[in-house]
């Protein structure tokens, strides 16, 4: 079903969200349910919060939703959805990563948008398989890569844009974490258990968890495609089956370098984001654990420090402030950016109409190139850390 088949005439009031995964035990249903309340454009009415059916309706039921609208199974939930006259417009996905393709389609083909965790799949192939059904059903696509809604990302964006560090010559990108440094996939934690493991993570560990967030952002504010990298994969936890580090070398289409590193085992680490980029005349840096100031020297000058609220910024960091200057805005507002971001579209889609230029955010088409840098990446470690083109 197409989304044009399933739209009804204009109509007021918060998007109908349905979520799958997220229930009891879960770490990022929770901050999924906070972001998309945050701006008040979403309301929660249907969920599928578990595999297991009994323990689905539980959570459902703990968390307020009705009865006939808490499913045992997202196949039953898109069905029942999808013929309901006050059916969920979006879904939600915050799943493990290998059932975000399954049930995307699912929703997809029931003309309902998507909202999906990254990475968006476990394979390329089922990452272009839903590029095409998005193409095919002209629904909305959003993946929350979240750290793409910080104001001051967007700053950084909309400076390269216009131009002012020149030619971007050197991109630098990293994200290390140290909450695997032992094997906690045996200790009792469900999110090591299923990031660990390949049938469900898919073939990258902390390429795929970490990676991709660094890969993706790099991507997000430079606007430069990668050609080739040369990666190296490294497993340091005894006995277990995916890398917990990650150190990769890009080239860039138009000669700009890269390099990226992610980790899981970087001891002293708790979520340490940050991106580096260098051009002709300036250059940027910007750290997720300080997030409302961007660093900005032009050659030859004394070193700038741009806040979220200062005279220096743009319009397109303005417009996804919430709070006022020396107010901390972070991780939560990121997400709820996203969420925000994928209202004005689905909306825009309510009328039959194209969403504003100034809307972004990131697309079936970014989750697509995920899934391409992770395959490159895996195989060029394999391979013997060798230059290896990205799709």
């Amino acid at each position: 079903m197409t989304i044009e088949g399933r739209r009804e005439e204009h109509r007021p009031g918060r998007i109908r969200l349905g979520m799958v995964g997220g229930g009891k035990g879960a770490f990022i249903g929770a901050v999924h349910r906070i972001a998309s309340r945050i701006d008040d454009q979403f309301e929660l009415v249907a969920g599928a919060l578990s595999s297991d059916p009994d323990r689905a309706k539980a959570s459902a039921l703990e968390i307020g939703l009705a009865a006939d609208r808490a499913y045992g199974s997202y196949e039953e939930m898109a069905k029942a959805e999808a013929l309901r006259p006050d059916g969920i417009e979006a879904v939600s996905i915050v799943t493990p990563n290998h059932m975000h393709a399954p049930v995307a389609r699912a929703f997809l083909e029931a003309g309902i948008h998507v909202i999906c965790d990254k990475p968006m799949t476990t394979t390329v192939t089922d990452a272009q398989d839903l590029v095409d059904l998005v193409g095919r059903t002209g629904a909305i696509f959003c993946l929350t890569h979240n750290y793409t809604g910080y104001p001051m990302v967007r700053q950084a964006r909309a400076m390269v844009v216009a131009g002012e560090l020149g030619a971007i010559r050197v991109v630098q990108a990293e994200y290390p974490q140290d909450w695997l440094t032992t094997r906690a996939e045996l200790a009792g934690s469900k999110q090591a258990e299923w990031r660990t493991d390949p049938q469900r993570s898919g073939a990258g560990g902390s390429i795929g968890d970490l990676g991709t967030h660094a890969y993706n952002l790099a991507a997000f504010v430079t606007g430069l495609e990668t050609d080739q990298l040369l990666a190296q994969l490294s497993t340091f936890v005894a006995g277990r089956q995916l890398d917990d580090d990650v150190q990769i070398l890009l080239r860039y289409k138009g000669g700009a370098r890269g390099m990226l590193w992610a980790s899981q085992v970087a001891v002293g680490n708790e979520n340490g984001l940050k991106f580096r980029v260098y051009g002709t005349d300036a250059g940027l840096e910007w750290s997720q654990a300080d997030p409302n100031y961007l660093w900005f020297t032009r050659f030859g000058e004394p070193k700038q420090l741009l806040t979220r609220g200062g005279a220096a910024v743009r319009p397109e960091a303005g417009r996804v402030t919430r709070v006022p200057s020396g107010h901390p805005e972070g991780y939560l507002e990121g997400f709820a950016t996203i969420y925000a971001e994928a209202a004005r579209a689905i909306r825009a889609a309510r009328e039959g109409r194209k969403p504003d230029s100034e809307v972004l955010y990131p697309t079936v088409e970014d989750g697509l190139a995920g899934m391409q840098f992770i395959d490159a990446a895996v195989r060029s470690s394999a391979n013997g850390n060798v230059w290896t083109k990205v799709a």
